[in-house]
């Protein structure tokens, strides 16, 4: 059982698990849809299926900024009304 990821020329990522003959088939998948999972392949082609204007990425990441810092803030004052 091998499972790895690597880059071809282009940049895709190609993610794949080698399946011996003693392996269970189902398992193997199983492995194959984890290691995709983590390596947020699914993600990152959900991402960059449609064209996105640099205006839009840089909006979209200063209000995830934003909220990142008001939930900071509120973590704070929540631990001080203890």
């Amino acid at each position: 059982m091998h499972y790895r990821r690597y880059r071809r020329k282009g940049g895709d990522c190609i993610a794949y698990v080698k399946v011996e003959d003693a392996d269970n088939l189902e398992k193997s998948i199983k492995r194959f849809k984890r290691l995709v999972e983590k390596e947020g392949i699914i993600r990152e082609w959900k991402k960059r299926e449609f064209y996105e204007k640099p205006s839009t990425i840089k909006n979209r990441k200063k209000k995830a900024l934003q909220r990142k810092i008001q939930k900071k803030i509120r973590k704070m004052n929540s631990s001080k009304n203890y």
